[in-house]
């Protein structure tokens, strides 16, 4: 079985290219083809869906054609535009490279379906080895790390893709069998479910925060990565294994089903039980629809020509199969995300998604004689779930802040809108906010639009990397769902985190206000409440900004307050004063005007400090960099006598 296992292992490590790719077109949608929130939401699911619709014309290519020299062609295009990605500074050459990656990689998933019946091995395999490596990469994948040993691995990953593309992918027989139209429709979304659920090592770690806090606010945690490995393992051992007969072989579909269900409730304490729930179910779903059958049981009985003309009519759905699946995907992302910015509910998508899958593993015949597979199942997951157990040994200390030096007599506050870790170049730049922020030599950052696992946005936890980056633990603050809000980090021991709700007055993305104490040492206490207004569509975000400045000052209770983040509103403003009124003083009142956005032509005041009587603002600023599309904000602040 040479060539299966050939086929399965190309197919595996193109799997994990194309991917590689997604997770910098997805990003390149709203950060360098639109802005999310200014340009249309529409108009940019319309650019993303559009490359999807495309590619359902590949399997009458690969029909006219042949599948081998389309398939060939697509795979040097996608390892091309892959290696490209690593070397390319951003903007829209970046976009049209991943572009044409990702619509390369959609016509060689055509070519391969035509000549392979049995995906699920491959398909398997690489969602499994993708999601070891993320977590092993701290998920920063390569092609946003450089360097040469980025471009070494990278390069032996395209060439022997490549290479193994340009061999011969049907059985050692020389035959394909009939099979494999469901499972290849299920590729697209298994793909969506792994990347965003069973298989996402950021949302594992962002599942463990919530583990360890217990109050709905999230804290760094302890072995972060741990769940990912378990993860992998249960999904590999499904989907290798055979399914068992009857009635029984529903229970991957109703543990899809309801690990998607626990997503779809967007509670961070039920992130890890969806997370292993998704992982097994997803993996049965594979295996049910892994039909390894033979050649079509008619083909003795007919004419060469016949046989032509069956063999050309089965790779043409398969083609289309998986081509539809892949539209699945689109629809699925688009439809998912799309509802931070249009406003409408998105719980149903993924349950919706996992249902469509569950429906057709579960529709899928019974495997009664089912052959071996390419791969020792067991040591296939035993080595994958072994990769994945490097991510959380080799993961980072958590950062411990400590007061053990006595109270400080000033506090350097930096604010700062991080877009989600991407730059106005439309790249993953954790160097340049790393490197801003800590030219400020900060002991209390906040942090606002923090994605911490958004398939949408590269699946990283940019808050863990951050934090690791800068030395600092955090504490975060859920606002859209549990993986996206604010945060705050800190040198100072955190005390009694508390976070808000926020009213959505019409704005599409949910909003919250985090409130923390800095335990400065020796009974002295500082509040610090970070928060992102959302304003309602041509309003000021003025009930939003009632609401956090009532909840800051009670908080508070009479303790030095620090009240900052990206508050949409300008000096002047009736938003502007709900704060001012609840007795906050402006803290770069003597430096205005200063204006924070856009970061390369900066024209609005709206990223602010407030704070309490009795904290002295010096040094405001506002440093120059492009990490963001917002400016970082910045004082240091006199604590009073004690």
């Amino acid at each position: 079985m040479r060539y299966r296992q050939l086929t399965t292992g190309t197919l595996a490590l193109g799997v994990i290219l194309l991917i590689d790719v997604l997770r910098v077109w997805l990003p390149g949608i709203i950060t360098i083809f639109g802005q999310a929130a200014s340009t249309p939401a529409e108009l940019m699911g319309a650019f993303a869906l559009g490359w999807f619709v495309l590619a359902l014309g590949a399997p009458a290519v690969v029909r006219r054609v042949g599948a081998r020299p389309v398939t060939v062609a697509a795979a040097v295009l996608l390892g091309v535009a892959r290696l490209a990605l690593t070397a390319t500074p951003g903007g829209r050459t970046q976009l049209w490279l991943a572009t044409a990656g990702l619509l390369a990689g959609l016509v060689w998933l055509v070519g391969v379906a035509a000549d392979t019946d049995r995906p699920v091995p491959g398909l398997a395999l690489g969602f499994a080895v993708n999601a070891a490596l993320h977590a092993v990469l701290d998920t920063v994948d390569l092609v946003w790390r450089g360097g040469w040993l980025a471009w070494l691995l990278s390069s032996v990953a395209v060439v022997l893709f490549v290479l193994g593309t340009a061999q011969p992918g049907t059985r050692a027989d020389g035959v394909t069998g009939t099979g494999g139209v469901r499972a290849w429709l299920l590729a697209g979304p298994a793909l969506l479910l792994a990347a965003m659920v069973a298989l996402s090592p950021a949302l594992a770690r962002t599942g463990m925060s919530y583990l360890v806090a217990g109050d709905g606010v999230a804290r760094s945690p302890l072995f972060g990565l741990a769940p990912l490995p378990v993860a992998v393992a249960g999904f590999l051992c499904t989907a290798s294994t055979r399914p068992p007969r009857g009635w029984s072989r529903a229970y991957g579909p109703v543990a899809l089903l309801a690990g998607a269900v626990l997503f779809a409730l967007d509670r961070g304490d039920l992130l890890l039980p969806a997370i292993l729930l998704a992982a097994v179910g997803l993996g049965a779903c594979l295996a049910l629809t892994d039909d390894a059958s033979g050649p079509d049981s008619d083909a003795s009985d007919t004419s060469d020509t016949a046989n032509a003309s069956n063999a050309s009519a089965r790779a043409a759905r398969r083609g289309y199969a998986v081509a539809a699946g892949m539209l699945v995907f689109a629809l699925g992302a688009v439809g998912y995300y799309s509802a931070y910015d249009l406003g409408y509910p998105n719980a149903a998508v993924p349950v919706v998604v996992a249902g469509l899958a569950a429906v057709v593993a579960f529709a899928a015949r019974p495997v009664v004689h089912r052959l071996p597979g390419p791969f020792p199942p067991l040591r296939a997951a035993a080595a994958v779930t072994a990769l994945a157990l490097l991510a959380p040994v080799l993961a980072d200390d958590i950062p411990v802040a400590s007061n053990r030096d006595g109270p400080p007599e000033r506090l350097t506050v930096v604010a700062y809108n991080i877009r989600m870790g991407f730059g106005l170049d439309g790249r993953f730049d954790l160097p340049g906010l790393t490197e801003v922020v800590e030219r400020q030599r900060p002991d209390v950052v906040l942090l606002s639009e923090v994605d911490r696992a958004w398939l949408l946005n590269g699946g990283h936890d940019t808050l863990d990397l951050l934090a690791g980056r800068l030395g600092m633990p955090y504490v975060f603050g859920p606002a859209a769902d549990p993986v996206w809000g604010d945060a705050v980090l800190s040198r100072w021991p955190m005390r009694d985190p508390r976070s808000l709700p926020l009213p959505a007055v019409g704005a599409p993305t949910g909003a919250q206000a985090l409130a923390v104490t800095l335990d400065l040492g020796d009974g002295v206490r500082t509040a610090v409440v970070s928060t992102h207004l959302q304003p309602p569509p041509g309003r000021g975000p003025v009930v939003q900004a009632r609401a956090v400045a009532d909840f800051a000052t009670r908080y508070a209770a009479g303790r030095p307050l620090v009240v900052a983040g990206d508050l949409n509103t300008e000096p002047g403003d009736e938003a502007y004063a709900e704060f001012t009124d609840a007795g906050l003083a402006d803290a770069f009142a003597a430096a205005r005007p200063l204006a924070t956005s856009p970061a390369d032509d900066p024209r609005q005041q709206i990223d602010h400090i407030f704070v309490s009587p009795g904290l002295t603002p010096g040094d405001p600023v506002a440093p120059r960099s492009t990490a963001s599309d917002h400016l970082p904000v910045a004082v240091t602040l006199t604590l009073p006598p004690r």
